[in-house]
């Protein structure tokens, strides 16, 4: 992982906690390949090293938009050839954040459109401002979601809600998308970027080797029968076994005191 970003801002709220803001405000944080590329670096760096941050919060620059999707102006007047390339690094960086063994909040502080929705809906799961909209217009642009949008949504709202919104390509609202069960918090938008940071120290001060084999558990778990799903659970669980932090969790009860994990 870099040091700096032509696209993104990197920060450390929290020793353990990495906070990423999507940085093109001039063009409404809309992604171009340049940031795809950026992204890429961070989460292939997780996957690949996971140690380097226990939590991600993954936000927009300013307070009017998270995302508006794919840059449309860069776009314009490329191949067939160039499009399909770009989309390709975009395909690549959804699955690497899909694939982050840590877990990533969404903090959706403004309108996230196509892309930026997509990129969302990868995440674990989203905190957002009251002034979050949330669609998927590709319809409306002869196109399709191509970056996740037609598997994460249907997973978060239920197939016929997604059909729906995917169909028409209208807006939702924050509220709309907690109600659905899309989001998880609705913040004011001043305590959007406190809040979520607040969540991803608790995630972080857990036991790190327990976050991650939980996490690969329920993702890859809920593709499986519950049969499968309970077995592959098994397995996750009796990694831990004989790690350090699952003697030093039990020491600590035992002794009334915080435990000191150390990811061992």
């Amino acid at each position: 992982m870099r040091d700096a970003y032509e696209t993104l801002l990197v920060a450390r709220p929290e020793p353990e906690v990495l906070l990423v803001t999507l940085n093109r405000p001039q063009a409404a944080n809309a992604m171009n390949t340049r940031m795809g590329l950026d992204l890429l670096d961070i989460f292939e760096t997780m996957l690949a090293d996971p140690s380097d941050s226990r939590a991600i919060v993954l936000t927009g620059a300013g307070e009017k938009v998270f995302c508006a999707g794919g840059d449309l102006k860069e776009r314009n007047g490329m191949t067939d050839a160039a499009w399909q390339a770009q989309h390709h690094i975009f395909e690549r960086m959804v699955r690497a954040i899909i694939d982050c063994p840590v877990p990533v909040i969404a903090a959706v502080n403004g309108p996230a459109y196509g892309g930026g929705c997509e990129t969302a809906l990868c995440c674990d799961f989203i905190y957002a401002s009251r002034n979050a909209r949330f669609a998927l217009p590709e319809v409306t642009l002869g196109i399709m979601p191509g970056a996740g949008g037609t598997q994460n949504l249907p997973r978060a709202v239920g197939e016929r809600r997604a059909k729906e919104l995917l169909l028409s390509g209208k807006p939702w609202s924050a509220e709309e998308a907690a109600s659905w069960g899309m989001v998880n918090r609705v913040c004011e938008p001043e305590s959007l970027i406190p809040e979520a940071v607040a969540t991803a120290k608790i995630i972080a001060d857990n036991a790190p080797i327990a976050i991650r084999q939980a996490k690969r558990a329920m993702h890859h778990g809920l593709s499986l029968s519950l049969a499968d799903g309970l077995l592959f659970e098994i397995e996750a669980y009796n990694r831990m076994v004989p790690t350090e932090d699952r003697r030093e969790g039990v020491a600590a009860f035992g002794e009334r005191r915080k435990p000191r994990f150390r990811g061992r």
